[in-house]
């Protein structure tokens, strides 16, 4: 029987994109849980390989949401089992403010929507490239809890210092490898209307820095994602083309 990965995504139509494309090629069982749409979280992940939560267009201080309130309590148990853990945007956010840190929007009111350079730290180098570029999709960033052991700072881009970051075997990351060509093209068209937003990026050079940075995108993940489960060496299966899908960006 092969091990499954539990995908926590935001919205009825959410998709997991590469993540989920890669949860399959290398050989895993996707379970997807919705569970701001009423899904259960499960009481431990004895039974999973790890855990993908996922962006939405709420916030991680959106305490009036009963299901953030949950999440955030749920994080104890990837935490605690030391199962791998992922958080993307939202997700990332989410991971940050349980161990202590803080959300908030960029003091200048600035956006990341599009590609932007990240630039590793120290720690991080050996995870990224110099000069690589993600695609984000955002307004809010988080703060990372000074003095907490095992904490470890991995990424910062120009306009949002936190980029990644790792406790244990738990990731966070704010922009979105996740994120297919077809999610691209789709949340450019989709939310068109936060493209005029300050530092946002418009369709034209979110389309231009896909052409540039999608190959690179896509084999950083595949890398990372082999890393995250402690499969360096492990060769996945080509990923199939992607299908569209009907998701909003992100927070």
């Amino acid at each position: 029987m092969k091990q499954r990965i539990l995908l926590i995504v935001h919205q009825e139509t959410s998709n997991p994109g590469r993540i989920g494309q890669l949860v399959e090629a290398f050989g895993y069982t996707p379970v997807i849980c919705r569970h701001a749409c009423g899904d259960p979280l499960p009481e431990s992940l004895d039974d999973y390989a790890g855990a993908v939560m996922f962006g939405g267009p709420m916030s991680a201080n959106d305490d009036h949401l009963p299901f953030i309130r949950a999440e955030l309590d749920w994080l104890d148990i990837p935490l605690r089992e030391n199962k791998p853990f992922l958080g993307i945007c939202l997700g990332a956010q989410l991971l940050a403010r349980k161990l202590g840190g803080a959300v908030g929007h960029h003091a200048d009111g600035f956006h990341e929507i599009g590609f932007y350079p990240i630039t590793a730290s120290p720690a991080g180098r050996a995870l990224f490239d110099d000069g690589q570029y993600f695609y984000q999709w955002h307004n809010e960033g988080f703060t990372l809890p000074p003095g907490v052991p095992g904490v470890e700072h991995l990424a910062a881009s120009e306009m949002f210092p936190n980029q990644a970051f790792r406790t244990g075997n738990a990731y966070g990351l704010q922009f979105h490898p996740d994120v297919t060509d077809d999610m691209v093209m789709q949340w450019s068209i989709k939310v068109a209307h936060r493209m005029v937003m300050p530092g946002a990026q418009a369709r034209d050079r979110q389309q231009a820095g896909l052409k540039a940075h999608g190959g690179q995108v896509e084999t950083w993940t595949r890398r990372f994602f082999a890393h995250w489960l402690g499969r360096d060496r492990a060769v996945a299966e080509p990923m199939p083309i992607a299908t569209p899908i009907a998701m909003a960006g992100g927070n």
